[in-house]
């Protein structure tokens, strides 16, 4: 099968989606691998290395979508690059479709290709590997870099997230006991920050409180708690996510009221439309607004930051479906990874998404159904 890996397009964004080893293991398994030019420098993989791995450099998006019968991409393409798409192909890439606009939603439909997200891969169980991946790394680099926006140089408030001696540290609470947020937690708590943790879920509180030190304090995530908890944080994070449906709202604006002037909301879940009513997607080098004196970050791609930490990361979450994709066929290894068809939001401009199609008002056909018809 050809495979193409595109130079991603968003703004700030270092990651590619495979490393010159990922590419070098498809190669070796007879796959033809096309990688445009200049997508893996900013990790420190230049054109060179992709090409001592077998693959292909491409100089052009057009040559992209026209060469890979298999696209593989960090994020999804943006709207611009749709008139590009062969029908039939296959993209895998962090979509975030529920929180499209639902023109650029239908535009997709109509190229008839089949659009894998990344982020909804999923087993019977209920684990999604791919944006685990990047979930782990986004908790860690949520507390690094939170720690410094807390600063004065920063335009914080001049608050240190540990403390010191005779110097109590930030209050830091935590909306979502998944995988990013435990992971914030632990990267916290090393810190020295007092962290509170809050989920709708008692298992997931429960998983939390076995995992983490006995020192993080969790909650259930209703109004009220919600209210107590930022009235008092220095730093809120929200990583709330619902897989393939839009962020919950936790903070409304009148909420802003109860929290201190110039506190930090950190909303990492804005990439699926955001667990804060007033946030909207920012971007590096100015990633911080201000609504009603509370500072908002809101960078969709914070992995990006460890641009080749995240590259390795997602190559190793990726590879194994690749694989199976390119050596089966999507429409076999639907059949030997159902973890595929969970992920699949459109196969050949059907939606396979239920909650996606009630969303967007169009005709639900199930990913193996969809094969059938």
């Amino acid at each position: 099968m050809d495979i193409s890996i595109p130079k991603e397009t968003r703004a700030r964004e270092h990651r590619v989606s495979l490393t010159p080893s990922g590419a070098k293991a498809l190669v070796q398994q007879g796959h033809r691998v096309f990688v445009e030019t200049g997508a893996g420098v900013d990790t420190g993989h230049p054109d060179a290395d992709y090409q001592s791995a077998g693959a292909a450099i491409v100089f052009s998006p057009a040559e992209v979508y026209g060469r890979g019968e298999l696209i593989v991409g960090v994020y999804a393409p943006p709207p611009p690059h749709y008139e590009l798409f062969v029908p039939g192909r296959i993209i895998f890439g962090f979509w975030g479709l529920p929180a499209a606009r639902p023109e650029d939603f239908r535009a997709l439909q109509a190229c008839e290709i089949t659009a894998v997200g990344s982020e909804v891969i999923e087993d019977e169980r209920g684990n999604a590997p791919v944006l685990t991946s990047m979930s782990e790394i986004a908790g860690r680099l949520a507390v690094t870099v939170g720690a410094s926006l807390l600063l004065n140089e920063f335009g914080g408030k001049g608050v240190l997230l540990g403390g010191a001696p005779g110097v109590p540290p930030a209050n830091m609470v935590i909306l979502g006991a998944g995988v990013l947020g435990r992971a914030a937690a632990r990267a916290a708590v090393g810190a020295g920050a007092h962290v509170t943790l809050l989920d709708r879920s008692v298992d997931r509180l429960r998983t939390a409180a076995q995992e983490l030190p006995g020192s993080v304090a969790t909650l259930l995530s209703t109004q009220p708690n919600i209210e107590r908890a930022i009235s008092f944080a220095n730093l809120v994070l929200g990583a709330a996510a619902v897989h393939g449906q839009r962020a919950p709202v936790l903070i409304t604006r009148p909420m802003l009221r109860l929290m201190r002037p110039r506190s930090l909301l950190m909303d990492l879940s804005i990439d699926m439309g955001g667990c804060f009513e007033t946030s909207r997607p920012t971007s590096f080098p100015d990633p911080l607004y201000e609504v009603d004196g509370i500072r908002h970050f809101c960078v969709p791609n914070l992995p990006s930051v460890a641009g080749r930490s995240s590259t390795l990361a997602l190559t190793n979450a990726l590879l194994p479906y690749l694989v199976e994709v390119a050596g089966v066929g999507f429409e076999k290894a639907l059949l030997s990874m159902p973890d595929l068809g969970r992920g699949t939001y459109l196969y050949r401009g059907k939606c396979c998404r239920e909650s996606l199609a009630q969303a967007f008002g169009v005709p639900f056909v199930a990913a193996r159904d969809g094969l059938e018809r």
